[in-house]
């Protein structure tokens, strides 16, 4: 394995109360807006860089003691930035040591540049919660950089502050972000940023609760922003969710397709589905893709996941026009089975069903491609003292990915719990 490690020189000077300067990295202050403005009630100043021991390892297709599934899908070289010698103290203490990790970030840029001829544009930095704003300080401090994709950045002492101290679009030519756990440590116990950050902001599930992510709460004897950090930091899912969404996004790239939408309610009403030709970005590896990817910045963009892996999903909305005797109450469920041969039920609506009535819902499925087989269940509500039957006249599918429709006939009504099998119209 070959490593490139970046290790301190020289210390010029101590820290000095207000500002402290190191060889190579340049000088840092704790003026405004570091510290001293409202949501960033920070004092100090970062440790010296040999205290963070920035480290960078390099992982190739060649290097097969580390091996990376990534490297089947691209010609790529991988570095791995270990800063644990800064960030595995106190949390305020690694809020200032990202701006030194941001430092020897450009560093390296810049000795890939000069002696390389390695072009900034050709650059991608990837960060997790407090490594986002890091990889944000060396965008600020080295305009250029191709992309930087933040995973559920950091949001205690970041949270609706300037710019130049947290992640933006500024940092880098195209900016995107997951959000997995966004909202306000001290009343939702989490630990992600809220706002957006980016020129395209994924938010999975509503970026607050990740399905298969127990809901945490709060300590109620702790009120330190480091106590709930620490105790973040050993039981935390959802903020690591964005690691896994990425990763499983290089392997199945459109089964993460999102949705634009101004809210997380727009979206699962099915206010902005379909997608319209080449309007649905893909959130992880191939954001980039997106042709519209910078036309503006704090793109809003919404999509749902499964609990457990795979966590990819394809949206769907599903029309039942129902057929019965009578009014009838109960439940309408349908199983879809795709040419893939994954076969799933889900429940389209509950309640009271008229003759003729169309019933619509919005799904989100492991079923990619096309709907090969549609099958329809009623289940009768236990107050329903009537005998009558409901069937499905016609199913029509709808792919959110392409906006294709397939509609499905039925005919007759079944009894309760019978199955339907309806054919293509």
């Amino acid at each position: 394995m070959f490593a490139v490690w970046i290790t301190t020189l020289f210390l010029l000077d101590a820290a000095t109360g207000r500002e402290v300067c190191y060889e190579r990295l340049g000088c840092f202050t704790d003026d405004p807006p570091w510290s001293g403005i409202p949501g960033r009630e920070l004092t100090g100043l970062p440790s010296p860089p040999a205290a963070v021991n920035t480290n960078f390892l390099l992982y190739t297709r060649d290097n097969t003691m580390k091996y990376q599934f990534m490297f089947h899908v691209e010609d790529v070289n991988c570095i791995l930035i270990d800063w644990t010698g800064g960030s595995s103290g106190l949390y305020t203490e690694a809020v200032n040591n990202v701006r030194i990790v941001g430092a020897e970030l450009v560093y390296l840029v810049n000795l890939l540049e000069k002696d390389y001829g390695y072009s900034p544009a050709n650059v991608h930095l990837i960060g997790h919660s407090l490594g986002a704003h890091a990889a944000g300080e060396a965008g600020r401090r080295k305009p250029g950089i191709g992309r930087i994709t933040g995973l559920d950045p950091a949001g205690p002492l970041f949270q609706y502050t300037p710019n130049k101290v947290r992640l933006d679009p500024s940092d880098a030519k195209f900016v995107d972000v997951i959000h997995t756990h966004a909202g306000h440590l001290f009343f939702d116990f989490a630990p992600g940023i809220l706002q957006t950050c980016g020129h395209l902001d994924f938010y999975p599930n509503g970026g607050k609760k990740m399905p298969g992510c127990k809901q945490l709460r709060v300590p109620p004897t702790a009120r330190d922003i480091n106590d709930l950090m620490r105790a973040y930091r050993s039981i935390g899912c959802g903020h690591k969710r964005s690691l896994r969404y990425y990763a499983e996004s290089i392997i199945t790239p459109n089964g993460f397709l999102g949705y634009q939408c101004e809210t997380y309610r727009d979206f699962i009403s099915g206010v902005c589905f379909p997608c319209q030709k080449e309007r649905c970005p893909l959130m992880g590896h191939y954001a980039d893709m997106y042709p519209y990817k910078t036309e503006k910045e704090q793109q809003k963009v919404y999509l749902n996941t499964g609990a457990h892996p795979p966590f990819s999903r394809w949206r769907k909305e599903i029309c039942v026009r129902v057929s019965a005797t009578e009014t009838m109450k109960g439940n309408i469920d349908v199983a879809l089975t795709g040419t893939n041969g994954i076969r799933r039920k889900y429940t389209i609506d509950t309640g009271t069903f008229k003759p003729g009535n169309t019933y619509l819902n919005y799904i989100d499925t492991e079923i990619s491609g096309n709907i090969s087989k549609v099958e329809f269940l009623w289940k009768k509500h236990l107050s329903q003292v009537h005998r009558g039957c409901v069937g499905a006249e016609e199913v029509t599918v709808i792919s959110g990915e392409d906006g294709n429709v397939s509609v499905f006939c039925g005919h007759g009504s079944v009894q309760p719990n019978k199955w339907q099998t309806l054919m293509p119209c």
